[in-house]
């Protein structure tokens, strides 16, 4: 039998997938959900317990009361300040070795699986190796492809992907027209395209594009979209969406289509130079 899976569940959709990738499987798991982040309807009928961010401590304790020998990061966990994260024992000692103002959210996230893997025990996996062929492929996915107009924004996004992730900062940008609209940052992807919206130019509409930042840790953060993404670029008025190849979660990527194509916009994989 495979070892029983900790879901350490954010917000979105991915830890409800990870979910049901294990009860198709018949995996044993549990959920470790992140209090003002997890939905609470995601775990009312799962083995589950809730936690502070900055309660290392109480996590680690309820993962191994539940026999959890894997661990899983899955979900949007928005980062606190220093203030809001009142870290208890374990946190502060963790906190002790890495500089929490220093480091982007790659480099923490880098420095949390090492701990939990070195010093707790656990082996740290990644939501794609649970999800199928959940990984967008390379060129169009719908009935849709960019043109030649798009394919420049498209390419120039790529290029300000790079740079804000080789800063650790974030990982997506919407370019219209060859003009950038918005970079993430801690907002999120979400809050990008809904700002984006209200900045859009006359004439096509603009292209959200998302890829990892380089040399990112590929277990945790992996770049995400789903249907949710679909109907935020729609409302946004842009004129598709192009994520990383081999590098991109595509959550339900059936309905995830079907909804571009309703829409009009198209949805790429591209392999950035």
């Amino acid at each position: 039998m495979a070892a029983k899976l900790g879901i350490l569940a954010g917000a979105g959709e991915l830890p409800l997938r990870v979910i049901e990738a294990c009860r198709a499987a018949e995996r044993p798991f549990f959920v470790l959900a992140f209090e003002g982040s997890a939905d609470p309807a995601l775990v009312a009928d799962v083995p589950h317990a809730w936690v502070r961010v900055g309660a290392a401590g109480e996590g680690l304790r309820l993962l191994r009361e539940n026999g959890v020998e894997e661990l899983v990061m899955a979900g949007a966990v928005r980062r606190p300040s220093l203030l809001q994260l009142r870290p208890d024992w374990r946190t502060a000692k963790f906190f002790a070795r890495v500089s929490y103002r220093a480091l982007g959210d790659d480099g923490l996230l880098r420095s949390v699986i090492r701990e939990l893997e070195e010093a707790e025990g656990f082996r740290v996996v990644g939501a794609d190796s649970l999800l199928g062929p959940a990984l967008a492929p390379q060129g169009a996915l719908g009935r849709l492809a960019p043109d030649e107009a798009a394919q420049q924004d498209i390419a120039l996004g790529f290029r300000i992907v790079r740079a804000l992730g080789a800063l650790d900062i974030g990982q997506a940008a919407v370019v219209q027209q060859g003009l950038v609209l918005g970079l993430e940052a801690i907002e999120g992807t979400d809050a990008l395209i809904d700002r984006c919206g209200a900045l859009r130019r006359e004439g096509p509409g603009g292209v959200l594009v998302k890829g990892m930042k380089p040399g990112q840790e590929r277990r945790a953060d992996l770049p995400t979209i789903g249907p949710h993404t679909v109907a935020r670029a729609q409302a946004a008025g842009l004129g598709g969406i192009a994520v990383e190849a081999g590098a991109t979660l595509v959550l339900d990527r059936a309905a995830t289509v079907a909804a571009a194509d309703r829409a009009g916009l198209f949805l790429v994989g591209v392999v950035p130079p």
